[in-house]
């Protein structure tokens, strides 16, 4: 099956302009149970990426000191249970040191209906999950999951993670110079829009709250097949590259450093040029 070159085009068939008849449920509500008390301001940017992104509402479940630096930043923020239709989980957390009462949350999640986006200290909960799931490791966690999962090395990106997804029964997107989206049924995405600049601490967090976004925003106009949440990460996947070249750009024709936050607050911009692109 040959990869798909995502762009501009493809990002926002996957997007939807809002209407007059539009509220925030139907724009899509995503959840996030993200940081901890090492890592709080994971939560902080994947909520921002999260509004950045264009979803209705964002919806934060975490550690206190967590829920107060994402009010203090976003203070549209809701902080109390309720509806979603897509989840981000695991960024910002370390399994090593998670509770068991953590960890009986997250399993729940991982049983539920809605997709859920399976980020960092989540992905060791990933292989018994029942739930729609989109996976984001990076190098060392998809090495980790594939050894956790008995698939031995292949020496290609491409088929490993094609290979993976089908074993997952899952979306799986693997982070990278050249992002990789493969859905369980063979088909592989590729995501090229980033700049080097992105390598920075952090910038995952904000990819796991954008494709959140995306996620919730696609469910609510429609179903979370495996293909339609593969199209999504993709396109979220996209924004974020986008964003990224961006926020660099600002200091000259090569680029300069970045940092996440900067990321999320050009996310805006970028869902606004793949939307101008597909007329």
């Amino acid at each position: 099956m040959t990869a798909i070159e995502q762009d501009a085009t493809r990002t926002a068939r996957i997007l939807r302009m809002p209407t007059a008849d539009d509220d925030k449920y139907s724009r899509g509500v995503v959840g996030l149970r993200t940081g901890s008390a090492d890592y709080p301001g994971a939560a902080v940017l994947g909520v921002s990426a999260a509004w950045h992104t264009g979803c209705g509402m964002v919806r934060y479940i975490g550690p206190s000191r967590a829920a107060d630096m994402v009010l203090a930043r976003r203070p549209e923020t809701v902080t109390a249970p309720g509806r979603v239709q897509a989840w981000v989980i695991g960024s910002g957390t370390d399994a090593a040191s998670r509770d068991a009462a953590e960890t009986e949350a997250l399993r729940a999640v991982l049983a539920g209906r809605e997709p859920v986006v399976v980020d960092a200290g989540a992905l060791d909960l990933a292989p018994d999950a029942t739930a729609a799931r989109i996976l984001t490791p990076h190098a060392r966690e998809f090495a980790r999951l594939r050894e956790a999962l008995g698939l031995a090395p292949m020496g290609d990106r491409e088929a490993e993670a094609r290979q993976t997804a089908h074993e997952m029964g899952a979306v799986v997107l693997l982070k990278g110079a050249v992002t990789l989206v493969a859905d369980p049924d063979g088909g592989l995405r590729r995501i090229r829009s980033g700049v080097p600049w992105l390598a920075t601490a952090g910038t995952g967090d904000v990819l796991a709250g954008a494709i959140g976004a995306v996620v919730a925003g696609a469910v609510a106009f429609g179903d979370a097949t495996p293909e339609r949440l593969a199209d999504a990460a993709a396109a979220a996947a996209w924004l974020h590259g986008r964003a990224g070249a961006l926020a660099s750009a600002r200091w000259g024709s090569r680029g300069g450093p970045i940092a996440a936050l900067d990321v999320a607050d050009h996310l805006p911009r970028a869902v606004a040029e793949a939307l101008a692109s597909h007329r």
